[in-house]
């Protein structure tokens, strides 16, 4: 788990899935309950500053063996790094193959703030296998060896004359990537700091199993394996990319490659009890079909009660806090009114847009069922939410006393 906005994280080593997910629970639990003893209260919420780094968790994700056999691991045999090629082939089947469904395990309401925020991966899902690795896997397309690829880790220089060069990872961790290598593991840094790992956990089990299970039946239908894994990365080979998922021209090249964008959590859900996930989670025994439909319906409803608390909540602060706290300010230039500048204007489109708000909020449950309502709150609420909130942030600038804590104050009032 990643926590802003010192940057601190906690985690535990490789361990497996099911165990994985209680440790998580109780790490939560102890950071709540410690806490607690310090009248203080856990934010899990994966944005709770506008303008401030959230936090996240980043599932460390490989395949082992009961007997240790590690498949992301490079190796140091022939045996080894077949293996380890092959397996990153039938990794980038599946996330090409089924990336919607992996979009859909990180989709919630706080994350949506996140995803392509410049603090962490875009909403776009690629593979980051390394731009050495992606060098290797044009080679092979071309008609090379699954060998050649060299693990060999390399030392940076520092640029500090009082720092030596230090060792770093065999390929680059790419941290403006949903799904960088690690040396010995894939990372998947979109899942969100109050979301349950299980499930994105499972997704990339499944997605997995997807890309193994193609690469076997080449095998069994006599393709040699070189050939088998060439196609699977020429078939696939649009779902690496290495470059920087911050930059504008991502979103363009990715729409080229035919890679989808579902930046909120509506427009991934819409794409998760499709025919085809519903099938192969189905064919693994992971979800019978109803049960996906099930599924999707409750994260429709985690959805729409999330962003219905914090409307009601929002319209709740504005009516009883800043709304009279304008009116007071307001007084305090009643004897000199060539002073109060804009004050009147901006405070008068408060209350205008609350009203809007509230009006807009009175309709949400007017929808036919889940879907609908989720996203008119997204497309319709969502932005007349961060309309008022952006008026409210100048009104901040404006008043001597604001009736709820600033910045300055939460950051840097324990130095006072």
């Amino acid at each position: 788990m990643k926590l802003h906005l010192d940057n601190m994280k906690c985690h535990q080593f490789f361990v497996l899935l099911m165990l994985l997910v209680i440790l998580m629970f109780f790490f939560m639990e102890l950071c709540t309950y410690e806490a607690a003893k310090l009248d203080l209260v856990v934010l899990f919420h994966e944005k709770p500053f506008k303008g401030i780094n959230g936090s996240g968790k980043h599932g460390n994700w490989s395949i082992q063996t009961a007997e240790g056999l590690n498949f992301f691991h490079p190796g140091k045999n022939d045996q080894a790094q077949t293996l380890f090629v092959a397996s990153i082939a039938c990794l980038a089947y599946g996330l090409s193959q089924f990336n919607e469904l992996v979009r859909v395990a990180v989709a919630a309401a706080g994350n949506d703030h996140r995803l392509g925020a410049q603090e962490a991966p875009p909403a776009i899902i690629s593979l980051y296998p390394g731009q050495g690795f992606e060098a290797h896997v044009d080679a092979i397309i071309a008609g090379g060896s699954l060998l050649g690829w060299k693990a060999d880790k390399k030392m940076a220089d520092t640029g500090a004359t009082a720092a030596s060069a230090v060792e770093t990872n065999v390929e680059d961790r790419n941290r403006t990537a949903p799904f960088p290598f690690c040396g010995n593991r894939f990372e998947f840094r979109a899942i969100g700091s109050s979301q349950n790992c299980a499930f994105p956990i499972t997704v990339c089990n499944a997605i997995m199993a997807a890309g193994m299970r193609y690469l076997s039946s080449q095998l069994e239908s006599g393709t040699p394996l070189r050939d088998a894994v060439a196609a699977m990365y020429e078939k696939n080979r649009a779902i690496i990319f290495c470059g920087n998922g911050y930059s504008k021209e991502w979103p363009l090249e990715a729409a080229k490659r035919g890679l989808p964008n579902l930046n909120n959590t509506p427009l991934a859900l819409a794409h998760f009890a499709t025919p085809k996930n519903k099938a192969i989670l189905k064919e693994l025994e992971i979800f019978a079909e109803d049960e996906t439909d099930a599924r999707s319906e409750v994260f429709y409803e985690n959805y729409c009660t999330t962003v219905a608390v914090e409307i009601d909540c929002m319209i709740h602060m504005v009516k009883t806090g800043i709304i009279p706290a304008c009116a007071k300010d307001l007084k305090n230039y009643t004897a000199a009114p060539e002073l109060a500048g804009d004050r009147k204007k901006l405070y008068t489109s408060i209350a205008k847009e609350l009203q809007t708000l509230i009006n807009l909020n009175d309709k949400k449950h007017t929808h036919d069922d889940l879907k609908a309502e989720a996203d008119y709150l997204c497309n319709i609420l969502i932005p007349q939410m961060n309309k008022l909130r952006s008026l409210c942030d100048s009104a901040e600038a404006e008043m001597s006393e604001y009736p709820f804590p600033t910045y300055e104050e939460i950051l840097y009032g324990h130095h006072f």
